[in-house]
Parts: structure tokens; C-alpha cells; sequence
């Protein structure tokens, strides 16, 4: 990515990038302190807002979707050559920031299964690294797309479907689907409880 098109992305002139910092390495930076900045922020004000671990995590989910669909060069950068070559520092703070905020999602997660309003039985840490998946997603296709992948449409769909997983009341969980698989299980099912 070069400067040029980190400027077109952000809506400005190239030599105002230059303005404010001395490389390209610099910008890479700052908005990777940003991102970290955000993704952070969008935690603690789930937190602070709601105090059912389920709303927190939708909350998390619908703010930070607003934030690729309103930061569009965002995903640009994150999944840029820049960040994961050449730079193995770099590379490994963007790790660690993804781990801290993982371990954030895994914490509401967990304050969700004392509240008994997700399942006991799922690792916290392996919930957060979904939760992050469902992001990914729509940050990849949204890029992929240039623009035309409807975030918000995904984001409610996959809400649905995750807090279904997740919920520890049965009412709420989604059916299981129909396959030919459970189909045929439960068809042999009633045909030995039809012989007894």
C-alpha cells in the first residue's frame, strides 16, 4: 500500500500525510493505534451500557461494524502486505493487541455464564475467537466488495445465529435444521421406539 493510496482512501493529498508524519511507517503505525484505540473504547462502552453479557457482545458487534462501514480504508490497512511483512514488530504488536481484545470478549463472555445467560459449557476463549470471526467477516467482505456488502444485514443475521449458539435458555436457541443426516436419525429413533 503506498502512501498515495492510504491518502486516497483517507480523502486527502498525499503531501498532506507528509505533513503530519515523516513515512509511510509512521502512518501504518498511528492508525494501527487508532484501530487498538477503538476496538478498546467500543468495549468498554458495551460494557458500560448494558449490563446483560448477551447485549454487551451484540452491542460490540453493531459498534464495530458501524466502525469499518464508516472507516472504509480501515480494513485496507489491517489486512495490508505492510502489516504482516517486513516488519516482524510490528506483526507482533498487532498480535498482542488482538489477543488483549480477545481476552476483553472472553471476559463478557464469561460474566454471561455466571449470569447463566450463556452456556456453561463453552470455553470463553474459543466464544471470543468466534465473536472476532463474525467481524472478520464482514471487514473481508466489505473490502472485497468495495462497499456494496451489506454489514448491517449480515451483522443482524449473524447476531441471530451466534447468540442462538450461545444463549443458555432453549426457548431462544435456534432449531435445530433439518438435514438428511438428522433426518434419517431421527427416523430410525421413532422406528425402535415403534418396535418396543
Amino acid at each position: 500500500m503506498s502512501v498515495a493510496t492510504l491518502a486516497k482512501e483517507v480523502g486527502v493529498v498525499p503531501s498532506a500525510i507528509y505533513r503530519h508524519y515523516p513515512s509511510k511507517e509512521a502512518v501504518l503505525d498511528a492508525v494501527l493505534k487508532l484501530i487498538r484505540q477503538r476496538l478498546f473504547e467500543n468495549v468498554e462502552t458495551a460494557r458500560h451500557d448494558f449490563a446483560s453479557a448477551l447485549e454487551r457482545l451484540d452491542q460490540l458487534l453493531q459498534r464495530h461494524i458501524e466502525m469499518i462501514l464508516s472507516n472504509r480504508g480501515m480494513p485496507r490497512v489491517v489486512f495490508s502486505e505492510e502489516i504482516f511483512s517486513g516488519q516482524p514488530a510490528r506483526r507482533r504488536r498487532v498480535f498482542q493487541m488482538i489477543q488483549a481484545y480477545l481476552e476483553k470478549v472472553a471476559e463478557i463472555v464469561r460474566e454471561g455464564q455466571r449470569q447463566a445467560r450463556i452456556r456453561p459449557d463453552l470455553p470463553a476463549e474459543t466464544v471470543a475467537e468466534m465473536f472476532l470471526g463474525l467481524v472478520q467477516t464482514a471487514s473481508i467482505l466489505q473490502l472485497m466488495s468495495d462497499g456494496r456488502f451489506d454489514a448491517a444485514k449480515y451483522r443482524k443475521a449473524a447476531w441471530q445465529i451466534f447468540s442462538g449458539m450461545l444463549s443458555s435458555n432453549p426457548r431462544s436457541s435456534p432449531k435445530e435444521p433439518i438435514t438428511n443426516r438428522n433426518r434419517k436419525s431421527k427416523k430410525i429413533k421413532t422406528e425402535r421406539e415403534n418396535e418396543i
